[in-house]
């Protein structure tokens, strides 16, 4: 399991973008039963994604209200970028198993605890040209961010 900061430059990253997470590092059973988010939170599920979605008024538009207004992070045009959800979505771009880093200011990855297949799990991304917000997949040892959700 692990994570990094994007280029393994924490001075740059750290404090802006914050952590880019494998999967591994989200799977209680393959870390060691440690949980990445703190006492009382989880990292979402798929369903429960699905849910903020919708409740954003579908995948059209829900990347909008998530993602942080303005072009400090994103780069222009931060199409639709409203964030009226406060979630302030930030661009922290990816880095892919062969530990290439990649779309900072462009592209947003988050994970999701679901697994997909042996070798994936679904995550949601939102780029900068769009306002959607997709529901994809990624290879578990693919480094995106995560977002912890407070436990019912």
């Amino acid at each position: 399991s692990g994570y990094c900061w994007y280029n393994n430059d924490a001075a740059t990253y750290k404090a802006s973008n914050g952590s880019l997470y494998n999967w591994y590092a989200l799977d209680s059973a393959s870390n060691g039963g440690k949980n990445v988010c703190p006492t009382g939170w989880h990292v979402p599920t798929d369903a429960e994604w699905t849910t903020l979605t919708n409740f954003l008024g579908g995948e059209s538009v829900a990347g909008g209200k998530v993602k942080e207004t303005g072009t400090a992070n994103w780069l222009s045009p931060n199409r639709g970028a409203t964030n009226e959800s406060g979630f302030t979505a930030f661009p922290g771009g990816g880095r892919y198993y062969d530990g290439t880093f990649s779309n900072i200011g462009t592209i947003g990855g988050w994970w999701s605890s679901t697994e997909l297949l042996v070798w994936s799990a679904r995550g949601r991304y939102l780029y900068h040209d769009y306002s959607m917000i997709y529901r994809g997949f990624g290879s578990k040892q693919d480094g995106f961010s995560i977002r912890c959700l407070r436990d019912n």
